[in-house]
């Protein structure tokens, strides 16, 4: 491995260099889906839909689009997107479609969650569960 010609060190530690190639390597498919996640997850609406379906559980598209006052196909297409990622899933109940999170994705998405009480201006409130219940920002 070549050191950069523009960086200036007295010492370069090659084996310390090589375990932390070896660590992003093996890494690389976590960033690649944790990047994904924090990508969807950076858009205020869909940020909204993964809190309610956290603490809601099942809501069809209608609830949310009542609930965010947003129309139904812009839910729909956060929905989508959620869905595509595989963050949430749908399950049909005679013609209405309600969505939850993946239970493979909660722990993530609980975790992102709860870190927004360590932001600045951010206030939330717990409840009683492990949920969020009120969040102002």
């Amino acid at each position: 491995m070549e050191n950069s010609p523009n960086c200036i060190r007295v010492f370069a530690d090659q084996e310390q260099i090589r375990q932390c190639t070896e660590k992003i390597k093996h890494a690389e498919p976590v960033f690649d889906r944790l990047a994904q996640v924090l990508d969807l997850a950076g858009n205020a609406n869909r940020l909204k839909i993964i809190y309610l379906l956290q603490e809601e559980s099942n809501l069809c598209v209608c609830d949310l689009s009542d609930i965010l006052g947003m129309s139904i196909p812009a839910v729909s297409q956060h929905l989508r997107k959620l869905k595509d990622a595989q963050l949430i899933q749908a399950r049909k109940v005679g013609q209405t479609v309600f969505y939850s999170l993946r239970t493979e994705s909660t722990g993530l998405l609980h975790s992102l969650l709860q870190h927004l009480e360590t932001m600045p201006n951010a206030s939330l409130l717990a409840t009683e569960s492990e949920g969020i219940t009120i969040m102002k920002l």
